[in-house]
C-alpha cells in the first residue's frame, strides 16, 4: 500500500491515544494539517503562538492521561514553543514536539526555515528524532513516545522533512503501538532496609514531589501506618490532600509555614519520594535534612545531589511504595493511634496562621486570605488549579489546600512566567467535565492572555483570576526590602477588562473583600456556559508569605559579616533617607 509520511504520522499519533494536537500550520506542515483534519479521533487546535501551544501541551500531559502534542513548523515555531518545552525538560514532564523539516531532497541551501534543528533541541529535550524514510516513520514515533514517558518524563522532537510527508511511498505494514513497561530497579534488600531506618525513627516524616502524584494512595498508607506528617514540594502539592490531618503544607524549612516548621522539628528521619531537592522545593535549600534520608525516585541521577542519602530507591514511586508498604505491614507496625494527636496539633497550627490573613475586611483591597478561603469553599475538591510563576504562586500554595491528586500544577524548576492562561486551556481540553481555575499575576498574565482566544474558539469554560497590584509583585518585594528600589518592576498600566473584549471573554472586577463570594459565584455560572471569564482582582500583596520572608532570610545569612553588614547597611539607609 502507497502511504504519504503525513497519513503515517497520523496512524501513529492515534495509536498512542493523542486525542489533541496544537500548533500554528506552516507551509512544512499543511499536508500533516490536511490529514488531521480527517482524524476522527485528534482535534488540531490552532493557536495564537507556539509559546502557548507548549504550554498547552504541558497543562494535558500534567492533568491527563495524554501526552501534550504540538504540529509546528521548524525554526521559527521550534524557538518560539522552547519556553515550553524548557519548563516540561525541567519539570520532567512528557512532550511530544512534531516539526516539519526543509527538503532534503533538493539539494537546495538557504531555504525558508532551514536550522539545524537538533542543535536547538540538545540540552533542552531528552532527545531528537530525524525521520529519513517512510519506513520508518510509524517506528521513530512510537520510540519517541516511549523516550517522552518512560523514567523520568520530558520532551521529545521528532522532524519530518516536507517531501516525506507530501509523497507517497510504499509501505508494508502500518504497525500497533505496543506499550512499554514500568520501570523498576530495586531489590528487596533494599527496601528491608528502608524499612528498617523507618521503624528505627522516634519521628519519621514524608517529602513528596510531583514524581510521586500518581501513588498518592500510597503515601497515605505510609503516612498512616507511621502517624508521620507529610509535606510537599510546590511542583508536587497535589501529591498529598491537603484536607489529610497530616497534611503540614509546601517545604518543611524556615520557609515553610509554622504547621511544616513545628511537624518536622525533630524529624529523625525523611522519606522523600518523587523529588530532586531543588531549590524552590527546600526554600533556597534551607531545610534541614537529616541524616537518615530514604531517596526514592525514578532517576538515579538525582540522588546524593544536595543531600547524602542512607538508602536510595530507584524506579517507579508507585511500585516502591506498595513494596514499603508490604514490608511495613510483615512488621505488625500500628501508630494509627497516634494520628489524632499528631493531626490535632497540625491543624491548630494551620487554622492560626490562616488567621492572621483573616483578620479582618477590607473595603478598598481584596485580602489574600478571604478570597481563598471563598474559593476553596465554593468548588468542589476536584476542582483544577493552574497557577503561574510570582508572589501569587506562594499564596495559592499557602492559602488553597488541594484535596485530589494532580489537580493543582505551576511552573517550577524552569519557574516561566506566562505558563499560566495557555496552561489552564490545556488542562481544561483534556478535562472538558471538571471545574479549571487559573490564578496569574498581572506581569505573568500580559505575557499570554491573549491565548484566551483559543478558549473562546473552542466553548471552553474556564476562570482566569488575574491578580492586579501593578507590578511584578514577587521581584518587586525581593527588591523593596534591602534596595527600597523598584527597578522595571512597575508594570505600565493598561486595561485588563480590554484584553476580555478582544478576546471574547466575560469580565468581572474584584474591588474589596464583599466582592469576593458574589464575583466567585457569577465566575463560575459564567464558565458552566462554556465561556471564558476573566476576574481582575484587585489583590492586596502588603502581607509576605512565608517562602519570601524565608528564603530572603536563608540567603542573607549566608553572607560574610562584611557583606551583611554592608547589604544590612545600605537597606537601612535607604529606608531612612530614601
Amino acid at each position: 500500500m502507497k502511504k504519504t509520511g503525513a497519513q503515517l504520522l497520523v496512524h501513529a499519533l492515534e495509536q498512542i491515544g493523542i486525542r489533541f494536537t496544537l500548533g500554528i500550520p506552516g507551509v512544512h506542515t499543511i499536508e500533516i494539517y490536511d490529514e488531521l483534519n480527517k482524524s476522527e479521533q485528534i482535534t488540531p487546535i490552532l493557536v495564537t503562538h507556539e509559546c502557548g501551544a507548549s504550554f498547552m501541551a504541558d497543562g494535558i500531559s500534567r492533568t491527563s492521561k495524554n501526552i501534550g502534542t504540538l504540529v509546528i513548523v521548524p525554526a521559527a515555531g521550534t524557538t518560539h514553543a522552547m519556553s515550553g518545552i524548557g519548563e516540561a525538560y525541567l519539570d520532567g514532564i512528557p512532550m511530544l514536539i512534531v516539526t516539519g523539516g526543509t527538503r532534503r531532497d533538493s539539494g537546495r541551501y538557504y531555504q525558508l526555515h532551514q536550522l539545524d534543528q537538533k542543535k536547538l533541541a540538545d540540552g533542552i529535550t531528552k532527545g531528537y528524532f530525524l525521520v529519513t524514510s517512510h519506513d520508518k516513520l510509524i517506528a521513530t514515533i512510537y520510540e519517541a513516545y516511549n523516550l517522552a514517558i518512560s523514567g523520568e518524563p520530558g520532551p521529545v522532537l521528532v522532524e519530518i522533512p516536507a517531501e516525506i510527508q507530501l509523497f507517497q511511498e510504499e509501505i508494508d505494514e502500518m504497525p500497533a503501538y505496543k506499550a512499554v513497561g514500568i520501570h523498576t530497579n530495586f531489590k528487596d534488600k533494599e527496601i528491608k532496609a528502608a524499612v528498617d531506618i523507618l521503624l528505627g525513627a522516634s519521628n519519621p516524616g514524608l517529602f513528596v514531589g510531583w514524581g510521586s502524584v500518581k501513588a498518592s494512595a500510597e503515601i497515605k498508607v505510609i503516612a498512616e501506618i507511621l502517624a508521620a506528617p507529610v509535606s510537599t514540594t510546590l511542583q508536587g502539592l497535589s501529591s498529598f490532600p491537603g484536607n489529610h490531618p497530616l497534611h503540614t503544607g509546601v517545604g518543611f524549612g524556615p520557609a515553610s509555614v509554622p504547621a511544616s516548621q513545628n511537624a518536622f522539628k525533630n524529624c529523625d528521619c525523611l522519606l522523600a519520594v518523587g523529588l530532586r531537592f531543588a531549590e524552590l522545593s527546600t526554600g533556597s535549600y534551607g531545610a534541614k535534612v537529616p541524616e537518615n534520608l530514604i531517596h526514592v525516585d525514578i532517576n538515579k541521577d538525582v540522588f546524593d545531589k544536595n543531600y547524602p542519602a542512607k538508602c536510595t530507591l530507584e524506579g517507579d514511586s508507585q511500585e516502591i511504595l506498595k513494596a514499603l508498604i508490604t514490608e511495613l505491614r510483615s512488621r505488625n507496625i500500628n501508630r494509627t493511634s497516634e494520628i489524632a494527636k499528631k493531626g490535632k496539633t497540625i491543624q491548630e497550627d494551620k487554622q492560626s496562621y490562616f488567621a492572621e490573613w483573616t483578620e479582618k475586611r477590607k473595603d478598598e483591597i481584596v485580602s489574600p486570605g478571604f478570597f481563598f478561603r471563598s474559593l476553596r469553599e465554593k468548588t468542589p475538591d476536584d476542582i483544577f488549579v493552574v497557577a503561574d510563576d510570582g508572589q501569587h504562586t506562594f499564596l495559592t500554595a499557602e492559602l488553597m489546600p488541594c484535596h485530589v491528586s494532580g489537580h493543582f500544577i505551576s511552573p517550577t524548576d524552569f519557574n516561566c512566567m506566562g505558563y499560566c492562561v495557555p496552561a489552564a486551556i490545556g488542562t481544561k481540553l483534556a478535562n472538558a467535565d471538571k471545574m479549571v481555575v487559573a490564578i496569574a499575576g498581572d506581569g505573568a498574565f500580559l505575557m499570554t492572555g491573549m491565548e484566551l482566544l483559543t478558549a473562546k474558539a473552542n466553548n471552553l469554560g474556564l476562570i482566569v483570576f488575574v491578580f492586579n497590584d501593578g507590578e511584578l509583585g514577587q521581584i518587586s518585594q525581593f527588591q523593596k526590602i534591602p534596595l527600597n528600589r523598584k527597578t522595571c518592576t512597575v508594570l505600565p498600566e493598561y486595561k485588563i477588562e480590554g484584553i476580555a473584549i478582544a478576546t471574547g471573554s466575560e469580565y468581572l472586577f474584584m474591588k474589596n473583600d464583599h466582592d469576593i463570594e458574589s464575583v466567585i459565584d457569577k465566575a463560575i455560572q459564567i464558565a458552566s456556559q462554556n465561556k471564558p471569564v476573566i476576574v481582575e482582582v484587585n489583590i492586596d500583596y502588603s502581607k509576605n508569605t512565608f517562602l519570601t520572608k524565608g528564603v530572603m532570610k536563608i540567603n542573607l545569612s549566608r553572607f560574610s559579616t562584611k557583606e551583611k553588614i554592608r547589604f544590612l547597611g545600605r537597606a537601612v539607609k535607604r529606608h531612612i533617607f530614601g
